[in-house]
């Protein structure tokens, strides 16, 4: 880990006091992170817990019969697994590497140790989940209120965001699959987007850019 907060490329992180950093610096490891790297499996114990310095993770909400929808993404903002932070031990959904990155991992237990001894660590690490906690309520209205290319839209910026670019390499499958809908739709909503000049599409299926200021 950096020798200060302030160095590092997760937000989380630099904005910790230098003490709380320190705290959490011993029990922290670098790690590189595939695309499809799974972070956090459904209902079962959470071991470690991952802030991304690059990348985008997404967490995804397994129903009953397997059909999947997404509900979150994180990026260097922030962290994964914040039921941890709340008292759970695991999560009903899963989490995973959607665009491939690297971060450092710290084990639950000395992360939840460390929020316990510092109050000041503990505040910081909670208005993240609550910032996450919006997010997720907002993908919920947009996926329950708006239509397709508002959702696509949506998801494209956010994205975006969180890699710091402005090229997201991503099939419609993929795309398909977290927003619950026909990759035929995205197709044709992605088509829509570029004839708007709203994005820019390199490839048949793989590769968008926004056109964002």
């Amino acid at each position: 880990m950096p020798h200060s907060a302030a160095q590092n490329s997760n937000q989380l992180l630099a904005a910790l006091a230098p003490a709380d950093f320190a705290r959490l610096q011993p029990h922290s490891t670098a790690v590189n992170l595939k695309l499809l790297h799974k972070l956090e499996k459904p209902n079962k114990p959470i071991e470690e817990i991952y802030f991304l310095d690059a990348g985008i993770a997404s967490v995804v909400a397994v129903q009953s019969n397997e059909e999947l929808a997404e509900i979150g993404l994180i990026g260097r903002e922030g962290m994964t697994s914040s039921s941890v932070l709340l008292g759970g031990g695991q999560s009903p959904h899963s989490t995973y590497m959607q665009a491939v990155g690297s971060g450092r991992k710290i084990a639950a237990k000395d992360l939840r140790k460390a929020a316990q001894e510092s109050e000041s660590l503990q505040q910081l690490l909670l208005k993240y989940v609550q910032s996450f906690m919006v997010q997720t309520a907002h993908t919920a209205i947009a996926n329950g209120r708006a239509k397709l290319p508002e959702r696509l839209a949506r998801w494209i910026l956010m994205a975006q965001d969180r890699v710091g670019g402005g090229t997201l390499v991503l099939t419609h499958e993929f795309l398909g699959l977290m927003l619950g809908v026909r990759r035929a739709g995205v197709t044709e909503t992605m088509q829509n987007l570029q004839r708007r000049r709203f994005i820019q599409t390199n490839g048949a299926d793989h590769r968008a850019q926004s056109r964002r200021p």
